[in-house]
């Protein structure tokens, strides 16, 4: 992807004792985006150049995927490090804050980072990733336990890592493309780049690793506040992991909260409909918060 002809270009930062790699674009306030799984910073192809206009854009490996650096160990992939990862990410560019951006597994470290640190959080917008407690709330009700099954198959060793190689990471497609509900969003290429990134050796077991510890940091019983950090939710109605009623009640848990639904789109809601959901983050962050 180095020698591709995008707008953006590559980079490393040491953070939290991990080396990551991320690709930038831009100049200005910082947008810091986090990617879900199983994806990297490829997934916000449609975000970076649109939103370099205004800010320094950064789209972040996570820790264990793609280029980023892949502690062996499962308890490098607990939320307490995600938390520390970011915090040194926008440190070490130079900033004191953040515009924070993320989907899935991007999005639960966003909403953990924001409580944990919400002085460094100017505005946070979290795409198809319910707020901690409503994720909570739905994995006790057998409707949302079905959706999540995958979770629970991600605990066992070694086997999920066998079913997601299999037949070249046709998992990955299936996960992906089938999972769209505009079957053209993921080219082969698109597919292909994916495939490759999971396949890095490390990268499966890490990226694993997330669900392996979820119990212990995102999805752990802990008391959550109002969080007064101003919160755009963007989400695609028809996410089949991740059922829509899980967005239901969120305002009671942020003070400044915006949800916009997407018709017609899967789970992967900014590759999806990039150009709406670009319009839906233009406009709050243009807007002006009371």
């Amino acid at each position: 992807m180095q020698n591709l002809n995008y707008p953006w270009h590559h980079d490393y930062i040491v953070t939290n004792g991990v080396r990551l790699h991320y690709v930038t674009q831009g100049e200005g306030p910082l947008m810091l985006m986090l990617h879900g799984f199983p994806e990297f910073w490829y997934s916000w192809r449609y975000q970076i150049p649109e939103f370099a206009k205004n800010y320094k854009v950064v789209a972040v490996d996570l820790r264990g995927y793609n280029d980023s650096e892949k502690p062996k160990e499962q308890s490098a992939y607990v939320m307490a490090e995600f938390i520390k990862d970011v915090l040194g990410i926008i440190r070490g560019l130079g900033y004191e804050s953040c515009v924070l951006v993320g989907h899935d597994w991007g999005g639960a470290i966003a909403w953990c980072f924001a409580y944990s640190h919400p002085e460094m959080v100017q505005k946070l917008i979290v795409l198809n990733i319910p707020h901690p407690v409503k994720f909570a709330q739905g994995l006790m009700t057998p409707q949302q336990l079905m959706r999540s099954s995958y979770i629970f198959f991600f605990q066992l060793p070694l086997v999920p890592e066998l079913a997601i190689q299999a037949n070249d990471y046709q998992a990955i497609e299936r996960a992906l493309r089938g999972m769209a509900v505009d079957k053209t969003t993921f080219s082969d290429e698109d597919i292909e780049l994916y495939k490759n990134a999971m396949a890095k050796r490390g990268a499966l077991t890490a990226a694993l690793n997330y669900y392996r510890n979820a119990f212990q940091g995102f999805l752990s019983q802990k008391q959550w506040g109002v969080l007064e950090v101003p919160t755009l939710m963007i989400w695609g109605e028809d996410d089949i992991p991740l059922g829509k009623e899980l967005t239901y009640g969120t305002e009671a848990y942020v003070r400044n909260f915006q949800l916009r639904y997407i018709p017609n789109c899967s789970h992967w809601v900014q590759q999806e409909k990039p150009v709406l959901v670009n319009e839906y983050m233009r406009e709050f962050l243009e807007s002006i918060i009371v």
